[in-house]
């Protein structure tokens, strides 16, 4: 068994031996199945992250992951190696997020005093 990687909604990637955060290796049997993969990568799926290791073990728990970029290598017989470079938020973008939540309730709230509030 390999280390694993999984995501928020529980998708779980299998490791390369020796991977790292900043270099989370991937074989995929083909570009499709890379593809697949890089897809799931997403802001809502990098939110919680756990590694687990060979032994099933937790290795790891993340939050608020980035992906920062990928570099994938196609090999003769197909099967595609991606070194996925991950990193934690920085408290810029963690504030920004912020400031943009805040923002759409004042939108919203903004409306809704305009408007006379929800209709039914």
């Amino acid at each position: 068994m390999k280390d694993t990687m999984i995501l928020h909604d529980g998708t779980v990637i299998e490791l390369e031996t020796g991977a790292s955060l900043r270099d989370i290796r991937v074989v995929a049997p083909d570009r499709a199945a890379m593809a697949a993969t890089w897809a799931k990568l997403t802001p809502e799926n990098l939110a919680v992250v756990q590694v687990k290791n060979e032994a099933g073990l937790t290795a790891g728990n993340y939050t608020d992951l980035v992906l920062d970029d990928e570099t994938s290598k196609v090999a003769a017989d197909g099967t595609v190696l991606t070194s996925y470079r991950l990193r934690p938020k920085t408290d810029l973008e963690r504030l920004e997020e912020r400031v943009g939540a805040v923002e759409e309730t004042t939108d919203i709230l903004t409306m809704d005093a305009l408007t006379g509030g929800e209709t039914v």
